[in-house]
């Protein structure tokens, strides 16, 4: 398998162009231009910049320098915040993202030309699933505080999508809660998903002693949805359950919330009488947490809001 992936590698470093040193027949190599393309026509901070190319600070320096010394783009103050540097391009950085769009648009389409139509829809789709793949091999899964402002950020985004879906409203203060001082430890755990340093999805787990474990305000953003990180996530909190004693975990959730059913379903959640009196639940799960029954194995649910 290592061979293989090292293999894919070379052809596509060589196939695009990354070791040529005027990247697109232009006087700059694929890191620069990467750079112009990320700025964007908005411009972008520089911390963002550096988290979603995954350079270290240094590199990531040389690079704006070299583009600010051809007039390509501008570092300036954030407006919001005068310690945040951002990068936007001038209206030279803009012809050249221009050019460099439409150089990009010719090489992929001298890609596809040499091949038959049903060779070229293979190779598309192929694209596709290792772009997938690869978003989701870049998912970190972390333990954080559930004030943490990234924890917040998913939190407001997890209510307001349950609203968004529901008729019924979805009040976090009423019912079963999930409080700050429930899910941290050591009464309980929270966790944020982040993509390149961005919060893309959260679920958080409350221990009792002598009693089930309760999964709570499982949550993925809608551009994370579809790449089987909602059974990584379910996983992640079953195993800290798991840690913290628990033989048995529960989860309800509504009936609005279709992905999550297929998700519980298929990972051997059992549905079971209600166990609490949640007003937003409809239906109520539990698992038995044993240690080896690995979920992950089984083919993956696509999931957008499990809990």
């Amino acid at each position: 398998m290592v061979d293989q992936v090292r293999r894919f590698n070379r052809v596509v470093t060589e196939r695009v162009g990354a070791l040529d040193d005027r990247f697109l027949g232009r006087k700059r190599p694929l890191g620069e231009a990467r750079v112009l393309w990320e700025v964007g026509r908005g411009g972008c901070e520089v911390r963002l910049l550096r988290s979603r190319l995954g350079l270290d600070s240094g590199y990531l320096s040389r690079l704006l320098r070299s583009l600010e010394a051809a007039e390509l783009i501008k570092l300036t103050a954030s407006d919001d915040d005068r310690r945040i540097r951002v990068a936007r391009l001038t209206a030279a950085g803009r012809r050249e993202r221009a050019t460099l769009d439409k150089r990009a648009d010719d090489l992929a389409q001298a890609l596809l030309v040499p091949l038959s139509s049903q060779q070229r829809e293979r190779l598309v789709a192929a694209m596709h699933e290792v772009e997938r793949l690869l978003i989701s091999a870049s998912v970190e899964i972390r333990a954080v505080d559930p004030e943490h402002p990234d924890a917040r950020y998913c939190l407001a985004e997890y209510v307001a999508e349950l609203n968004r879906r529901s008729a019924r409203g979805f009040d976090p203060s009423v019912g079963v809660t999930a409080l700050p001082h429930e899910v941290r430890p050591p009464a309980g755990q929270f966790f944020v998903l982040y993509l390149h340093d961005e919060a893309i999805g959260c679920g958080a787990v409350k221990h009792h002693a002598d009693a089930p474990a309760e999964i709570k305000r499982m949550w993925l953003a809608p551009q994370a949805r579809g790449l089987g990180l909602g059974r990584r996530l379910l996983e992640r909190l079953e195993a800290c359950a798991l840690a913290s004693g628990a033989r048995v975990a529960r989860i309800e959730t509504s009936a609005v919330l279709t992905e999550a059913l297929a998700l519980y379903r298929s990972a051997a959640w059992v549905e079971v009488p209600a166990f609490n009196d949640e007003p937003f639940a409809d239906h109520w799960f539990e698992k038995g947490l044993t240690g080896n029954d690995r979920v992950g194995h089984r083919s993956p649910a696509r999931t957008g809001l499990p809990e």
